[in-house]
């Protein structure tokens, strides 16, 4: 059974940085997306970032418009844990930021809710202005 686990977080003045981890259990093999997803107060969980396996350490890497170029994804050489580094903060950043995996073709880049069945249990980004 695939677990994540999740640290990082917490608050920080608008145009600040913070890096959130996720360490994931279980995987079988290397084929797995992982992914960052948010949610803000009272909507919907959205895609943030997606890092999905090439093979030979190798990861292609996808990210929502709305964070491109402030947002990196880093996937570790073992393939099972992910970091995003969430740089120039915007209030409209805050929200729960889960890590999610699941198995996947390689280069296949999964950024549906539905697409992934491992969630960790989120861990709160505040963005003050």
């Amino acid at each position: 059974q695939v677990q994540l686990v999740e640290s990082g977080g917490g608050s920080v003045q608008a145009g600040g940085s913070l890096t959130l981890s996720c360490a994931a259990s279980g995987f079988t093999h290397n084929m797995y997306n992982m992914a960052w997803f948010r949610q803000a107060p009272g909507k919907l969980r959205d895609f943030v970032a997606v890092s999905s396996w090439l093979g030979e350490n190798t990861y292609h890497t996808v990210y929502a418009q709305s964070v491109k170029g402030r947002f990196t994804i880093t996937r570790g050489s073992a393939g099972n844990t992910l970091s995003l580094q969430m740089n120039s903060l915007e209030v409209e950043d805050t929200g729960v930021y889960y890590c999610a995996a699941d198995e996947a073709a390689p280069g296949a880049t999964m950024r549906r809710v539905s697409q992934y069945d491992f969630w960790g249990q989120g861990t709160q980004v505040t963005v003050s202005s």
